[in-house]
């Protein structure tokens, strides 16, 4: 998650989704050679002989993954420039947990000799190091016991009158006016000529075709409470702007559905029970490390802006059948609210697969290109 946060960069992550995973994991340095390492390592021993027993039960490995440690190993290729190195060696060696700081040292080690006069400030430094600790210490008093949440997908914020500011940018690059003229122009049209307009946005647009980046000028915000696994694929939308807390056990786990009809249910929330016991005691030694033994089933409350050319690039790939279920939910979520405030903005709304069917209700016909499923 560390490594991916960058934006600008490319990554090329093996998918816990197909592979069959293994009994491989880390063990924080920090836990190593203290009394708490047998707790760990037995926790998640447990987990991971339960994901054997789900795989040869035959639940999908996409959701046995779900009881597997966030401490699972994992694959990354990375392509990223050298401004965006140095940052990223700054941002590690200023992290609190050694792993993030000794991957980064590993990686220097291999760009310094080739880039010595490029990668200049990569060092450690106050404003990474203490930013956000003395920022907790602020508003500690803030803090509350978690429960878990009532909705997965909350819209906390969107722009106002929306539908009227996507017309008005529409206006501003179609025509001379300057923008207030195009807004107030906007006003004064009638819903059916707005529809009209962004029909003829989309008139020759396949599935595979992105909206506009007149689009772009509004904005959504979303509180969500999100599984590990579901953040996996929610962090990879790196041009939106996410921020999140940390795993939070008072948050609750999801099951998928599948362990739930297979009635492994139950079993998988004593694992469950047995790594929150293991995260109580771990964190109260090491509070950042503990995070490592919680499961891919474990939430956090992620804060999600989207413009709304970006929540339809969600939307066609993350609501489409294919996609995984769980950001398939959470996608979905978010677009139908976004719906009821920007309806004419979302008029095309979809995953790939009901794009022919978005296309027909609106043109009377099918798109040229079809999805081939």
């Amino acid at each position: 998650e560390e490594i991916e946060k960058f934006r600008l960069c490319a990554y090329t992550e093996k998918s816990q989704r197909y592979q069959k995973l293994g009994n491989d994991f880390v063990v924080p340095e920090e836990i190593k050679g203290s009394d708490l390492e047998k707790d760990f390592t037995a926790t998640i021993k447990k987990q991971n002989d339960f994901y054997h027993e789900l795989v040869e039960n035959k639940i999908e490995p996409e959701d046995a993954r779900y009881v597997t440690s966030l401490a699972t190993e994992g694959q990354l290729g990375q392509t990223i420039n050298a401004r965006n190195l140095e940052f990223l060696f700054r941002r590690f060696a200023s992290h609190p947990l050694f792993e993030v700081r000794q991957i980064g040292s590993e990686m220097y080690k291999l760009v310094e000799p080739i880039a010595p006069s490029i990668i200049l400030f990569a060092g450690a430094n106050e404003y990474d190091q203490k930013t956000f600790s003395e920022l907790k210490a602020q508003n500690e008093r803030f803090w509350t016991q978690p429960k878990k949440a009532k909705k997965a997908v909350e819209l906390v914020e969107h722009s106002k009158d929306a539908d009227n500011k996507t017309i008005a940018a529409l206006l501003h690059t179609s025509t001379n006016l300057p923008y207030k003229k195009c807004l107030k122009q906007a006003k004064a049209m009638s819903e059916e000529e707005k529809k009209e307009l962004i029909k003829t946005c989309f008139k020759y647009a396949e599935l595979y075709d992105r909206p506009h980046r007149e689009f772009e000028y509004v904005d959504l915000t979303f509180d969500l409470v999100v599984s590990a696994a579901c953040f996996g694929q929610l962090k990879r939308h790196r041009m939106a702007s996410i921020t999140s807390q940390a795993y939070e056990p008072g948050l609750g786990v999801l099951i998928p559905e599948a362990i739930v009809k297979a009635g492994l249910d139950k079993k998988f929330n004593r694992v469950i029970n047995i790594t929150n016991k293991a995260f109580e005691k771990i964190s109260g030694s090491f509070p950042l490390a503990a995070q490592y033994v919680l499961t891919n089933a474990h939430c956090k409350r992620v804060l999600v802006k989207v413009n709304g050319r970006e929540l339809y690039h969600m939307s066609r790939l993350r609501e489409d059948k294919h996609a995984q279920w769980d950001i398939q939910n959470i996608t979905r979520q978010m677009t139908d609210l976004a719906k009821k405030v920007m309806p004419l903005t979302m008029l095309f709304i979809g995953g790939k697969d009901a794009y022919s069917a978005i296309y027909e209700a609106n043109f009377g016909k099918k798109p040229k290109v079809l999805p081939e499923y």
